[in-house]
């Protein structure tokens, strides 16, 4: 039986796919001791070849480790641990635990049947030796391989994930963007006022329930067929103004001819149709609409209201099955085939009569103003004024994440969609997505908005699939 860890020292074995996910992982064990086996060194090295965000994250790693072995003195500092700094809120530093590289040959301890070549066996073999060596400390392994874990746990080897980019304990702590008012929500409130500004419904509320919203979630009353659906514009201690939502589920505020076809898309719609709001977040399984409310809403704002030059299409590209190979052509034309949701909600927005021949000349002057990006060319680069959307950003990591937004300049919209049920990426599940990251980071900023469609709103086969498969 394992032993949970006590209160008290800890020394962390790091497996080589948490450097790689985190190059800053060194830095986050706060006072406790991190161990390097020599086969993770390897692996690192065997990895720091290429163009990929791996790669950059190894070659990251080894730039740290460099710089922290400049403070070793002689072979003694190695032996006895190399301090490590820590880094905290105010960007101070301040010593903090000890990092300890493997310069012996240990006995290898493991079980027959697990061949010592392989790297994970290696580790575990390094984590058996100083579990049995270590007395003052309890030793840890941690990994993000799952396999790793359970061989360790079956060795009696104390074992977790890297939790450090681990946004929430559970994904249905999610801010879901949307907010159902109690019954007596109007009865309860200490102060009511409303106005009336360019055609738009405001209200100004007081009461204890406003502590709990935030900038531009949406709020309504209970049932479907609510009296009230209003998006909260700004937030103190315990007052709030609010603004009634435009109802595009009517034909006459159809956007692009779609029209909304229950909540959740309706408050998208504003969201997505809102100058103020720079950044929106969707979220919701397949065929609740993310793509195609997207595109109809930048292709209104593009075309018609001018208010953006170009919309840019982009998305991680993980394969679900097996990878097809190179694809030949232009980087618009390698990313075309992992855009066929881009063409099949084209399809649907354009409803052009005249036959073949119209459908086919307004569907190539839509494409006109949509390009095609792909993420491995958008470092370094800043969009004046366009319309982005990251498709299927369920995929992508804290750290992608951040360098595709910090893209945008002045003018510029990003709309975020995926699904956190449906990660393909290795090492990253629904709490440690960088979908989930953005959604709980920004729901307090006041140019930003976050819906969690529900319904599907596909056909009645996708809906029963997706709720009995």
């Amino acid at each position: 039986m394992i032993k949970r860890p006590a209160a008290g020292r800890r020394l962390f074995i790091l497996d080589t796919n948490v450097l790689m996910h985190d190059p800053t992982a060194i830095y986050r064990f706060d006072e406790h001791d991190i161990y390097l086996p020599m086969v993770v060194l390897e692996e690192l090295d065997r990895g720091k070849k290429g163009l990929s965000e791996v790669s950059r994250n190894v070659r990251q790693v080894s730039r740290f480790l460099d710089e922290l072995l400049l403070q070793a003195e002689d072979s003694d500092a190695i032996t006895h641990g190399i301090p490590l700094p820590s880094v905290d809120n105010g960007d101070n530093h301040h010593a903090s635990g000890r990092l300890f590289f493997q310069t012996t040959q240990m006995q290898r301890e493991i079980p027959k049947e697990l061949p010592s070549h392989q790297g994970d066996n290696a580790i575990l073999s390094v984590a058996v030796a100083l579990q049995q060596t270590v007395t003052d400390a309890t030793v840890i392994l941690v990994s993000k391989d799952i396999n790793l874990r359970i061989k360790a746990t079956v060795l009696g080897i104390l074992a977790e994930d890297y939790y450090n980019d681990k946004v929430l304990d559970d994904v249905d702590l999610l801010y879901r963007g949307s907010a159902e008012l109690a019954a007596d929500f109007w009865d309860d409130l200490n102060r009511l006022e409303s106005w009336t500004a360019e055609g738009q419904t405001f209200y100004e509320v007081e009461g204890e329930v406003v502590k709990d919203w935030h900038p531009n979630q949406l709020i309504y009353s209970p049932g479907e067929t609510s009296n009230i659906e209003a998006v909260v514009r700004s937030v103190s201690e315990d007052s709030a103004d609010i603004q009634l939502v435009n109802d595009y589920r009517k034909d006459n505020h159809a956007i692009w001819g779609i029209t909304a076809r229950n909540r959740e898309q309706n408050f998208a719609l504003n969201l997505l149709m809102d100058p103020d709001i720079d950044f929106v977040t969707l979220l919701g399984q397949a065929g609740t609409g993310k793509t195609l409310l997207t595109l109809a809403a930048a292709l209104t704002q593009t075309i018609e209201h001018k208010r953006y030059s170009e919309i840019i299409m982009t998305r991680v590209t993980v394969p679900v099955g097996e990878d097809i190979g190179f694809l030949p052509g232009t980087e618009e034309e390698k990313m075309t085939p992992w855009m066929g949701a881009l063409m099949d909600n084209l399809e649907v927005l354009n409803k052009t009569e005249g036959g073949e021949w119209g459908r086919q000349a307004t569907n190539d002057l839509l494409q006109r103003w949509i390009k095609i990006r792909s993420l491995n060319f958008m470092r370094g680069r800043t969009f004046l004024n366009r319309f982005i959307i990251i498709d299927e950003a369920q995929n992508l990591t804290s750290k992608q994440m951040k360098t595709l937004i910090t893209r945008a300049g002045p003018g510029t919209k990003i709309v975020c969609l995926g699904n956190i049920a449906q990660i393909d990426t290795p090492y990253l599940s629904e709490t440690t997505s960088g979908l989930t990251y953005v959604v709980d980071h920004f729901k307090y900023w006041e140019h930003s908005g976050h819906i969690t469609l529900m319904r599907g709103e596909r056909s009645r086969l996708a809906d029963f699939a997706s709720e009995h498969l």
